[in-house]
């Protein structure tokens, strides 16, 4: 194979097709150059929204044509590897008789599974694609919506498990366990949050290539991105009312810790300034050498010690 055909095999676009009807579903997984220039070539897409699907990751939203609609939409991955929640872009250009979905870093499995389901069975072919594209987008939407509940439940799972421990034990591994739910809740957040408007504008708006229905379907879709940001929204507060508990306990040990070695100090204190005395060059030499004077300072400190304590003891200091 000479360079020349290795090249021109390298530009041939990675694009795979479903038509039922005359609704056509065009899915591609982590665009390139060549991908965008077919989809330049057979639709009339803006040369700006084919250079977002090669960009850096955008923000959602919707960008409104006379014959079509191009939405950029976000959804959750938790990424085995960082053990984080990554946002993970779709693309999507929906017209009166066909639907591209720009899958742009490929990791969203339910999305490659819907697809290579309608790909596979005629059944599901009828059922999702048969009612015209608006009402395929609402599947593919009900699918990665779906997607985002168990995110949500797991970090509510481990909500509760920290309320289980954190007044039993307050632990560096609490404290670690908290920081690990907040990223969690802040990634999340920053997913779910953008999208409630694109969601609402497909509810609210009309648009010729959606058939009756639009506001049931796409209002359903709403309400679950609504009650997913109403159960973060809930996880927040707890989580942030635990960080007020945790900090508070953790700066009460310490302060447990400072007020024993505070005592501690005070006992020894007077104790170690009689035996540096006896210890010194001020006593005479006679002195130092005494038996008895050894068992009197012995003594002195002791009842030194006694006496500390009985005070501590009537402030309640101890």
């Amino acid at each position: 194979m000479s360079v020349n055909e290795t090249s021109v095999k390298k530009k041939q676009p990675n694009v795979a097709s479903i038509s039922y009807n005359k609704l056509s579903w065009v899915y591609i997984e982590k665009p390139t150059r060549a991908e965008a220039d077919y989809l330049a070539q057979n639709y009339p897409f803006h040369p700006l929204n084919l250079d977002d699907i090669l960009g850096r990751i955008q923000r959602p939203k919707i960008d409104e044509y006379k014959d079509h609609l191009f939405v950029v939409l976000h959804f959750p991955v938790f990424d085995k590897q960082t053990q984080m929640i990554m946002p993970s872009e779709v693309d999507i250009f929906i017209g009166e008789d066909y639907l591209v979905t720009v899958h742009c870093s490929g990791d969203l499995k339910p999305l490659t599974a819907f697809f290579q389901q309608c790909q596979s069975d005629e059944k599901s072919r009828q059922t999702y694609m048969g009612q015209g594209s608006g009402f395929l987008l609402y599947h593919i939407l009900h699918t990665l919506t779906e997607y985002c509940s168990p995110m949500l439940n797991r970090i509510t799972e481990s909500i509760e498990a920290v309320e289980n421990v954190i007044f039993v034990k307050t632990t560096i591994d609490t404290v670690r366990r908290i920081s690990l739910i907040r990223r969690d809740l802040i990634s999340l957040r920053s997913v779910i949050h953008p999208q409630i408007a694109v969601i609402e504008t497909l509810e609210r708006e009309e648009y010729p290539f959606f058939k009756e229905g639009r506001e049931a379907y796409f209002g359903d879709i709403a309400d679950h991105y609504r009650k997913v940001w109403d159960g973060l929204q809930d996880a927040k507060e707890v989580i942030d009312s635990l960080t007020d508990t945790s900090n508070w306990l953790t700066s009460h040990n310490i302060q447990e810790v400072m007020r024993v070695l505070t005592i501690f100090m005070a006992i020894v204190m007077p104790v170690e300034v009689v035996a540096s005395i006896e210890g010194s060059n001020l006593l005479p030499e006679s002195w130092l050498h005494n038996p008895t004077l050894f068992h009197f300072s012995f003594l002195v400190q002791a009842v030194i010690v006694i006496i500390m304590l009985i005070f501590l003891r009537r402030r309640r200091w101890i």
